[in-house]
Formats: C-alpha cells, structure tokens, sequence
C-alpha cells in the first residue's frame, strides 16, 4: 500500500480526499460515489487549527519530550503522523499530544495524520 502527503493550504476551510487501492481510482464497490465505510485511515497533512484537541486540558505533556520531538522534526521531519479522527468533516486528536505540541512550539501550520473516519457514537467512546 502506497501512502502520500497533501499539503492543504490554511485558509481552505472544507475539503474531500478519496483514497482507492483499486489501480484505476475507482471508489471500492465500483458506483462512483463513496460508501461512507470501507477503505482504512488515509494519511494528510492537516492545518494544526484545524484539528480540535478535547483532551488537551486534562493532560500534561513531558515538556523534555516536546523538546526532543522538536529537535527530531527540525532534523528530519515528523516520522509517525498523529491519528485523527474525522466525524461529519471535524477533525478530532485523541493522541500524537507530544508531536502536535512540538509542531505548534516550531510554529509549523500544518501536521501530517492518520485519519480514520468515525460517527458520533465513535466521537463519544473516546471522549469518555
């Protein structure tokens, strides 16, 4: 399996991004149209603004960790994108807080992440 990077630009404020592993970048099952299902996580590059954080006030990070994420992104980029979950087009971080914050501290817009689709009943297992 392939994967690959968008770079999207900050101001975008809604977009679509289709993914098929079928060699002719038909959509799985073959209509044309998305199935909402199917498929697996897609890797983005997203703007930071742009993914909603709801855990960040309960958790502290390791601020020597942050550092060195720092240090390793400035050297060689991010290596491990974060995993975001998308529900109705919101992006949501559950985890990744040490590289999402080392991004922010660089100043960088944007974040490269694993994006899975989820529902609202999805949203809310995690938030609990």
């Amino acid at each position: 399996m392939a994967n690959f990077v968008l770079r999207v630009p900050n101001t975008l404020r809604s977009f679509t991004v289709f993914a098929s592993s079928n060699p002719n970048g038909a959509p799985p099952g073959g209509s044309g149209s998305s199935s909402g299902g199917g498929g697996g996580p897609v890797i983005l590059e997203l703007p930071l603004d742009k993914i909603r954080r709801p855990l960040m006030r309960t958790r502290a990070n390791d601020q020597n960790k942050v550092q060195e994420l720092m240090d390793s992104i400035k050297e060689i980029g991010l290596q491990v994108p974060i995993d975001v979950l998308e529900v109705d087009g919101i992006y949501y971080g559950f985890s990744g807080c040490h590289r999402y914050e080392a991004h922010q501290r660089l100043g960088l817009p944007t974040i490269r992440c694993k994006i899975r689709r989820g529902t609202k009943a999805t949203l809310r297992h995690h938030l609990r």
